[in-house]
């Protein structure tokens, strides 16, 4: 991509496409672009934002057809800009870039209680759509990524997962439509209201997880479910990470399916715990396991968390606790919110590798040796129950520790010898994918070359994701 016109007059741009959204929603001007340059990126690690932008904010999928025409064009590359909540570079332009921000795309569009679902514009935020959902219906949505500032675009984007994924799934699993600007200006809209679509290619899921490369979704239709009447968290605790490993396979077995099951290192635990100001409610023991339990009934609520205390204690449990009351369930939930906050300016790289969960107890093992070995206090949580653990690298006072590229590289392969993946959640973006070929062959990585450049000949969306 030469960008050009952009890197020499950028002035031509910034009227170009002020006459596609208005004046007042086109600015190179960096002190009010800044905000647009980075995401949540570890800053040891997200690459240098390119500051030769523009920032444009479409009003309509129709501007933002016109402004991709004129960026094949001119040859000028787009970066997609959601809630840029992403830690993987993806919405970081490295090179001279529109950035197209989805924000004004904001409106929910239809709540269908009927058919249990809602559509909503691409720059809705989580945060919204929940709103929406607490003051106009009984109905609930599950994905959670844990910021609440993201769009469901980028959600979609990324195939944003979450602590519920056991129970509910991933964003995949919800996603039944989409309006989508491809890169050459088309839209187009993929799916519906429908449970089961069988014609074709499936497009849709194509679109979803692939992080803005193959177009620009604009409107979302995300399946609804009834809320459950009942909830409760348990804290359970164990003196070994094998012990809190094996039993979670053994409550799965035995027909019950929380809504979460997160691990968490005791450090962890105790640290966010302070950070907040408070105190983490267990004592005994050194790892924690927290169910989330979502019910029907009360006497189904009670039941299963009698029988995980139970199948907990079988497997060496040190000690359980209940929260009954909604508040003691939210100063768990916020201490477990907290887990990656206080460790943010120590942290060289929190990866998100996932094994098959039953592999769960050897992978740890295998992420013990390599702490003694390259003498880094790695930190761990995650959804357990999904084989997802967020592994915290640690840096060395504030700097990238030199032995981290070998590192991480041999987390990977720890991950990846079980049938496991580099990323589950986070996504490849740019900080990821040069170890694509740790994951895929070569022949699969060409055909995922291919598939872009049929949606995107120019190259223009996100470039530097996924791919160079």
């Amino acid at each position: 991509m030469k960008n050009e016109l952009l890197k020499n007059e950028p002035y031509k741009v910034v009227e170009s496409l002020k006459k596609i959204s208005g004046d007042d929603w086109v600015t190179n001007d960096l002190s009010q672009i800044q905000g647009y340059l980075y995401d949540e990126t570890e800053p040891l690690l997200r690459p240098e934002a390119s500051k030769d932008c523009v920032v444009v904010k479409p009003g309509s999928p129709e501007e933002i057809s016109k402004i991709l025409e004129y960026a094949n064009e001119e040859e000028i590359s787009v970066i997609t800009r959601g809630g840029g909540t992403g830690v993987v570079g993806g919405a970081i332009p490295t090179t001279a870039s529109i950035i197209l921000s989805l924000e004004r795309l904001n409106k929910v569009v239809e709540l269908d209680e009927k058919n249990l679902m809602i559509t909503v514009e691409a720059g809705v935020t989580l945060a919204d759509l929940l709103e929406v959902l607490n003051n106009q219906s009984e109905l609930f949505f599950p994905v959670h990524p844990g910021d609440e500032g993201a769009q469901v675009g980028g959600m979609v984007a990324t195939n944003a997962g979450g602590t519920k994924a056991v129970k509910h799934g991933i964003m995949r699993n919800h996603v039944k439509a989409l309006e989508v600007v491809l890169p050459t200006g088309k839209i187009v809209n993929l799916g519906g209201k429908l449970l089961k679509n069988n014609m074709g290619y499936d497009l849709l899921h194509m679109m979803i997880g692939s992080e803005g490369t193959l177009g620009i979704i604009t409107k979302v239709t995300l399946r609804l479910y009834a809320k459950s009447k009942y909830s409760g968290t348990l804290i359970i605790s164990f003196n070994s990470q094998q012990d809190a490993c094996n039993a979670v396979p053994a409550i799965l077995q035995d027909g019950i399916t929380p809504l979460a099951v997160e691990y968490m290192d005791r450090d962890i635990s105790n640290t966010s715990a302070k950070d907040l100001g408070t105190t983490w409610p267990a004592s005994k023991g050194s790892v924690d396991l927290l169910f989330i339990l979502e019910e029907n009934n009360e006497d189904e609520l009670y039941g299963n968390s009698e029988k995980i205390v139970e199948i907990c204690e079988k497997y060496n449990a040190v000690d359980s606790i209940i929260a009954e009351t909604p508040k003691e369930q939210r100063h768990i939930l916020e201490i477990r919110s907290n887990g990656y906050t206080p460790y943010r300016d120590n942290i060289s790289d929190a990866l998100d590798v996932a094994v098959p969960p039953a592999d769960v107890p050897q992978y740890f093992n295998d992420i013990k040796e390599l702490s003694l070995k390259y003498n880094n206090h790695i930190l761990s949580l995650g959804h357990i129950a999904d084989g997802n653990i967020h592994n915290f690298i640690m840096s060395d006072n504030g700097k990238l520790p030199s032995y981290y590229e070998e590192l991480k590289e041999e987390i990977y392969k720890a991950a990846i010898k079980y049938g496991g993946t580099v990323t589950a959640e986070h996504g490849t973006g740019k900080t990821r994918k040069k170890h694509m070929n740790l994951q895929f062959t070569d022949d699969e990585i060409n055909i995922m070359r291919g598939i872009r450049a049929v949606f995107d000949p120019n190259k223009i969306l996100n470039q530097g994701d996924i791919f160079d």
